[in-house]
């Protein structure tokens, strides 16, 4: 998977979300170790340092934890990896419902077009 980064919000940031995005997706399947931070941070091009705090905020959402041993681990809590996944799915909603506003569509003609799409 590429990473994509922009100039818009802080790279750590974006970093986390995109990992957190490989794990709710299963590229990092619950109980999988991740990758090291020199390899991640080599993967993506930054400096080890960001990937370090991109990889602390995942520990802190409770998506991984490390490890004396081995390292840093996917969480198995199933809740939590759920709930983040609803929250993108939220997030994807939310812009989706923006941008179909600046078109000029209600809430109701973008569900409505959205249902007609899936059928």
């Amino acid at each position: 998977m590429e990473w994509k980064l922009d100039d818009d919000r802080p790279i750590w940031l974006q970093l986390s979300q995109q990992l957190a995005r490989r794990i709710v997706t299963g590229t990092y399947p619950p109980g999988s170790r991740l990758p090291s931070v020199r390899e991640l941070a080599a993967e993506a091009g930054v400096n080890p340092n960001t990937m370090q705090r991109a990889l602390s905020h995942l520990e802190q959402e409770g998506l991984a934890r490390a490890d004396r041993t081995a390292g840093r681990l996917v969480t198995q809590d199933t809740a939590a990896l759920e709930a983040v996944r609803l929250r993108e799915a939220e997030a994807v909603i939310q812009r989706y419902l923006e941008a179909m506003s600046a078109l000029g569509y209600s809430r109701e003609q973008a569900a409505g077009l959205l249902k007609e799409g899936t059928s």
